[in-house]
């Protein structure tokens, strides 16, 4: 059988950064005969960019684009990442260049709404301590806490926070969604420590940036009430991990729980595993069935308006480090 011709190749190269198996790759049949599509793991893709026009970043946890960016030659003129954040992919020189990046915004939205809410109840109503009397074969009856009429902080006003305040004030809680700078409906960051006095919870869901990395940290931890719970479900550096096992060690307050982490997966040997009053989770907030095939079609989508030319939505500010509010 012979070969295509030149001028019936496909004139659109796209390189797909994998995750390692048993994370099954994306789903581009649609992309047969239209873009040459070319596949690299953290230790070819260095070699492999200069022959991209487009760069899917499938391996939302790995940081091999941040290290391979500053190298010769050509770079894609697209990036998106399958993640919500962009700080594993984002490096001084990428920032500066004309590529354009765009995030999945908008397809973990609910889920880690949802997610926040099952950690709420779940800490008002005593459930970890249910479980394990149970495993113990234990009848201990106990008064727990009800959520309608408390008051929530959740820190982050893109579409993950909008998703969690209002979720949670389906539930009857107050909610003070803190962003950057106030607009209407929106707290400015500095009104944050005054609102984490008032606040019964307190969720992080902002993206990490230069200003944000390590806000939660012993001084805000020692503003809380103590009988509040602090949940992140936005970056694990967010969070100065040593405060808040020094903060909930001291019963400085009442409870947390973690979804993201400094270093992922967790060490086995991390004092967060065995710290009292904290759950937590492998990074699991926003992944429901079938969310790779979400993430898979958004970006089909956006690659048809980028091939056509099309404005393409979810660009991220790549100095901010997030997609703007509008």
């Amino acid at each position: 059988m012979s070969e295509p011709s030149s001028s019936s190749r496909p004139e659109t190269t796209l390189l797909v950064l994998g995750a390692t198996p048993p994370t099954p790759p994306p789903r581009l049949g649609a992309l047969t005969g239209r873009a040459r599509v070319l596949h690299a793991d953290e230790t070819t893709l260095a070699a492999r960019l200069p022959l991209a026009d487009a760069l899917l970043v499938w391996d939302f946890a790995s940081d091999a684009v941040r290290r391979a960016w500053p190298g010769e030659g050509p770079r894609p003129r697209w990036v998106h990442t399958a993640s919500a954040g962009v700080d594993h992919l984002m490096c001084p020189e990428l920032a500066a260049s004309d590529t354009v990046v765009t995030n999945a915004r908008g397809v973990f939205d609910q889920p880690i709404a949802e997610y926040v809410a099952a950690l709420v109840l779940a800490m008002a109503k005593d459930l970890p301590r249910t479980l394990g009397l149970q495993r113990e074969r234990s009848w201990r009856h106990r008064e727990s806490g009800r959520v309608a009429g408390t008051r929530a902080c959740v820190v982050g006003s893109g579409p993950i926070g909008r998703a969690v305040a209002g979720t949670l004030k389906a539930l009857g809680i107050t909610v003070a969604l803190v962003g950057r700078a106030a607009r209407p409906g929106v707290h400015g960051a500095a009104e944050l420590d005054r609102l984490l006095t008032r606040a019964d919870w307190v969720v992080c869901a902002a993206p990490l940036t230069d200003e944000t990395r390590g806000m939660f940290d012993a001084r805000r931890f020692g503003l809380m009430q103590p009988s509040a719970r602090f949940v992140n479900i936005g970056r694990g550096p967010l969070v100065v991990e040593a405060d808040l096992v020094a903060a909930l060690s001291k019963r400085w307050i009442a409870g947390a729980a973690l979804d993201v982490f400094e270093h992922e997966p967790l060490p086995a040997d991390s004092p967060l595993w065995t710290t009292p009053g904290l759950i937590v989770s492998p990074h699991m907030s926003g992944d429901t069935v079938g969310w790779r095939d979400e993430l898979g079609a958004q970006f089909m989508e956006l690659y048809e308006d980028w091939a056509a030319g099309r404005p393409l939505r979810n660009v991220v500010d790549k100095e901010r480090g997030y997609v703007p509010g509008h």
